[in-house]
C-alpha cells in the first residue's frame, strides 16, 4: 500500500461523536509511552499526523486520520496514565471501551507493546479483554530499534507464552521501530489485505487503484469536519 493522502478528520470524546461509518479503520492502542504517536506517523509517512509529546498520556481523544481517502486510522488514548484524574480516566476508558466494542466499521485493533519490556500486567489484561470480547487484533511490539535481538525475541516469547493460556487462536503479531522504518511494509500490507477481504466478505467493491491525492485546498478539508466532531485543539494543548 502506497499511502498518498493523510489528513486529519476530527477528535471525539465518545463514541456519539465519531465521524459516519463509510470507512474502514483501523485503531491503534497501547500502554503510555509505548511509541504509539510516533509509529502512526511513520506509517503514514508524515511526520507531524500525531502529536508525538515528552509527556505520556498526551493523547485524551479518539482521533480521526483519512488515509488515501479510503480508510481511517484511528489513534486512541493510551492506558495506565497515572497522571490523568480518577474521574477523567474513568471516562477516557469508557469512550475507548464504547468505541472497540460498538464501532461496527471498526475492521482491526493494533495493540502495541514494548519489545524492550517483559509481559507487563496492564498489556496481558488488556489483550485478554480484547480476546474475551472477540474483538479482531494483531499485536505489534514497538521500538525493535533499542533493544538487541536476543532480548527482544525473548520479551515477545513471554508475552505469547503468557497468552497462549487463555486457549485462542495465537493473534498475527508484528515489530517495527519508527526511528528505522522497520515494520512500515509489513503493517501497511496487512491493512491493504484485511481491507480488501472484509470488504469482499461485506459484498463491498473493493477500489483497483491507489487515490490521488486529496486536491482539495486545507482550509477547505478543515471545514468539513463531521458536525459533533471535536476540532483539533491548540498544538501547545495535550489531546
Amino acid at each position: 500500500m502506497n499511502i498518498v493522502s493523510a489528513v486529519f478528520d476530527c477528535s471525539a470524546p465518545d463514541l456519539d461523536s465519531c465521524p459516519d461509518e463509510s470507512l474502514p479503520e483501523f485503531a491503534f492502542i497501547g500502554r503510555s509511552n509505548v511509541g504509539k504517536s510516533s509509529l502512526l506517523n511513520m506509517l503514514s509517512g508524515k511526520g507531524d499526523l500525531a502529536r508525538v509529546s515528552a509527556t505520556p498520556g498526551s493523547t485524551r481523544l479518539i482521533n480521526f486520520f483519512t488515509m488515501n481517502r479510503h480508510w481511517r486510522l484511528v489513534d486512541l488514548p493510551g492506558y495506565g496514565y497515572a497522571h490523568v484524574a480518577r474521574k477523567d480516566m474513568a471516562q477516557f476508558n469508557q469512550a475507548v471501551s464504547d468505541y472497540i466494542e460498538l464501532r461496527p466499521n471498526l475492521f482491526r485493533v493494533f495493540a502495541l507493546i514494548d519489545s524492550g519490556l517483559p509481559p507487563q500486567k496492564i498489556d496481558l489484561e488488556f489483550v485478554e479483554w480484547l480476546a474475551v470480547n472477540s474483538v479482531p487484533f494483531v499485536l505489534v511490539f514497538t521500538k525493535t530499534d533499542k533493544i538487541k535481538p536476543t532480548p527482544m525475541r525473548a520479551n515477545m516469547a513471554a508475552f505469547m507464552d503468557r497468552i497462549s493460556a487463555w486457549n485462542i487462536t495465537p493473534p498475527q503479531t508484528f515489530t517495527c521501530s519508527a526511528k528505522t522504518k522497520h515494520g512500515r511494509s509489513e503493517l501497511l500490507s496487512m491493512i491493504a489485505a484485511t481491507i480488501a477481504a472484509e470488504r469482499s466478505e461485506r459484498g463491498l467493491s473493493v477500489p483497483d487503484e491507489e487515490p490521488l491525492p486529496d486536491p482539495a485546498p486545507a482550509a477547505e478539508r478543515k471545514s468539513k469536519a463531521r458536525e459533533g466532531c471535536v476540532t483539533r485543539p491548540n498544538p501547545a494543548r495535550p489531546w
